[in-house]
């Protein structure tokens, strides 16, 4: 009985490698061996490992022509078909833009499933602008403009350019990739769609991406665009301020960055919230820059700008309408929200005293009671 099942398999595993290579031969698509992968990552050797995500870890590779690419070992199985999951890999090799990274090809063999993308110099925003010291770029205010922009241009394309659109789901500084000339690439777009709804970014496995969360889609299974915006004003926020919305360690009294930003403004000291590390700015863009990331995370989704917006009151001095900006949504309680998800958090009993010492005439809002969050609510289907 035992021998039979593994012939199955193994027939299965034959027959789904065939009509991987009649697809890839129709739609040139590239599809790569196992071998050749394991190869140019020297066996997936830990000194090759450039990152790691909700969906796999990747490798740094050196094919055999010496390009340079970067090799996602997917942990996660497909629970699609492998004509669905093709026909992905097909919908996003195809999306072409300055701004997105771009899909090589990708394995399917044996248990295997790897994509194998743009190898870029600069690693991720994330490294750059909120790592260690050692890794930092030293970016200078145009610089990170140009990453503001680039991202903007890259997101509003899949949302209202591309054809289905496109909720990437993820947008953080770890999902920010940087060229060699710092030209940021969104990675990981339409990733989500090759997986199951049940496997979600929400992991403990990725660091900060809680930060990122709009409250609709993090409470309540929401999934818009809006809640991509609502991610991207954070990481505007976190470009021009230099601060990671995922660590709470360096503000004990306050819930975040958004929170501590909001309540800046409301105190009037919204230049103090600029990296200390710029040397110069142009002090009305970088106000311009934070009250359009303050639009983007709106508590109501409705009342976020979409992307094409966005990039329009990033481009221009066009006036915002402040008077009409109403207090961003804020997941309160977020230790219970690390707490249900299973990640850690760095909060000491002091800073929970704090906390849970604030009173309803808190400047911040969320229009969401996190008291009782479930697993389901957190991670939603």
């Amino acid at each position: 009985m035992q021998l039979c099942c593994l012939n199955l398999r193994r027939r299965q595993k034959a027959s789904d490698t065939l009509q991987a290579k009649e697809f890839s031969a129709k739609r040139n698509i590239n599809l790569f061996s196992y071998k050749q992968l394991r190869s140019a990552t020297r066996n997936f050797h830990p000194e090759n490992r450039i990152g790691r995500g909700g969906f796999g870890v990747v490798y740094k590779g050196i094919l055999r022509d010496e390009t340079q690419v970067a090799v996602k070992l997917l942990s996660a199985e497909s629970a699609q078909g492998l004509d669905e999951f093709l026909t992905e890999i097909d919908t996003i090799s195809n999306v072409t833009h300055p701004n997105l990274v771009k899909l090589i090809g990708c394995c399917i063999e044996e248990d295997s499933r790897m994509l194998v993308y743009e190898y870029l110099e600069n690693n991720s925003l994330a490294y750059a602008l909120l790592g260690s010291k050692g890794k930092r770029i030293d970016l200078d205010w145009s610089k990170r403009v140009a990453i503001c922009l680039g991202t903007a241009h890259g997101l509003a394309f899949l949302h209202e350019e591309l054809e289905p659109h496109i909720v990437h789901r993820d947008i953080k500084a770890s999902n920010i990739l940087l060229a060699k000339d710092l030209v940021p690439k969104i990675g990981d777009f339409g990733l989500a769609k090759l997986f199951p709804d049940n496997v979600t970014h929400l992991s403990t496995r990725v660091a900060g991406t809680i930060g990122y969360l709009a409250p609709e889609y993090a409470l309540l299974g929401q999934l818009t665009k809006k809640a991509d915006i609502y991610s991207f004003g954070i990481l505007i926020l976190e470009i021009v301020s230099g601060r990671s919305s995922s660590n709470t360690a360096w503000a004990a009294d306050k819930y975040g960055l958004l929170e501590w930003i909001w309540e800046m403004r409301e105190e009037g000291r919204l230049l103090e919230v600029v990296d200390n590390d710029l040397q110069e700015f142009p002090e009305e863009q970088a106000l311009r820059f934070i009250i359009i990331a303050l639009f983007c995370t709106q508590a109501a989704s409705n009342q976020r700008p979409n992307m094409t917006q966005v990039v329009a009151m990033l481009s221009t001095k066009t006036p915002l309408n402040e008077k009409s900006l109403t207090c961003p949504g804020i997941l309160k309680n977020t230790d219970k929200l690390y707490k249900a998800s299973g990640a850690s958090t760095s909060k000491t009993s002091t800073q929970k005293g704090k906390q849970s010492a604030r009173t309803s005439t808190s400047t911040t809002i969320s229009n969401f009671d996190t008291s009782h969050v479930s697993m389901t609510q957190l991670q939603p289907r």
